[in-house]
């Protein structure tokens, strides 16, 4: 068994580093949040009381941070895991951050000597609880091949997807078609619902048909139909809007840099920008179905 450093236990960070604790490993948490802190070391994680403290003799460092910006500081600080982690130590960032940084976390953990893997996860909250993530991997082979033993406590696939920064493509990549599927899924609940079908009947059809979508069997945005869904509980975040709009922001900015246009994806990053404008940005991001449905005007 291993001993694994994990930062950044967060809603998805907990309950990951809950599930390699149960796996056997000897798991050290650091968060700046005490009560999540808390929350993990109830599941069996270590609480570490700063990164050097989390990484030192680890074998392994994983990061789950929510943004680029906190993954550079947390890599690359004066208090950092490169200023205190053994160069023998793999680390493997699970954030889902942009491409810049992403790469520049690879640059200098090549320079100071690490081994280093961008392995972004999808599966949401219910599949960091259930071990049922998909990893993406990117960065050199044999250091893929050793965060795949570490990473499959966790996981219902592991999938390597090439070089450097390649895992985040593919998780921004894919986070695009999540969300512009759930917009899609908000419009077509509200209409059948307007149209006088039952939405449990609908939910039905559309769940074995060609409007299925893992927003539609997951996230639906209507209450009383998917028991995972957060309109069931006032659309309390699982996954709040102002995530939904970085990350959705994360692929607009790719396309930018590459050129590619994404009409449907910025239209649906304005959706998610009238929710914050409006004070949503707590909010689960499948409260996009406000837009649709007049609740968020009438709450205004």
């Amino acid at each position: 068994m291993a001993v694994v450093a994990w930062i950044g236990l967060g809603n998805m960070g907990g309950f990951m580093s809950v599930n390699l604790a149960k796996a056997g490993h000897e798991v050290r948490g650091f968060d700046l949040n005490p009560e999540a802190v808390a929350a993990a070391e109830a599941g069996g994680v270590a609480p570490a009381g700063s990164i050097a403290e989390a990484v030192k003799g680890a074998d392994v460092v994983f990061t789950m941070l929510p943004k680029g910006e906190h993954a550079r500081a947390v890599y690359l600080g004066e208090d950092g895991v490169l200023a205190h982690a053994d160069t023998t130590t793999l680390l493997v960032d699970s954030s889902t951050i942009d491409i810049a940084s992403a790469q520049a976390l690879h640059d200098a953990a090549a320079e100071a000597g690490f081994r280093f893997v961008d392995a972004p996860v999808s599966g949401g909250i219910s599949g960091a609880k259930a071990a049922t993530l998909t990893f993406m991997i990117g960065g050199k082979p044999d250091a893929v091949a050793d965060a795949t033993e570490f990473i499959r406590p966790m996981a219902a696939n592991i999938i390597p997807t090439g070089g450097a920064t390649t895992g985040q493509a593919a998780k921004i990549c894919n986070n695009l078609m999540l969300f512009i599927n759930l917009a899609s899924t908000a419009e077509g609940a509200v209409l059948a619902d307007r149209l006088g079908l039952d939405k449990q009947v609908f939910w039905d059809i559309a769940s074995v048909s060609s409007g299925d979508s893992w927003a539609l069997r997951t996230w639906y945005p209507v209450a009383g139909v998917v028991p995972t869904a957060a309109s069931n509980n006032d659309f309390a975040p699982t996954f709040t809007a102002e995530l939904a709009n970085k990350d959705i922001g994360l692929a607009i900015s790719a396309a930018q840099d590459t050129g590619t246009p994404l009409e449907i994806g910025q239209h649906v990053q304005q959706l998610f920008q009238r929710l914050i404008d409006g004070g949503q940005s707590g909010t689960d991001c499948s409260a996009i179905v406000k837009l649709v449905d007049g609740s968020f005007e009438a709450a205004k």
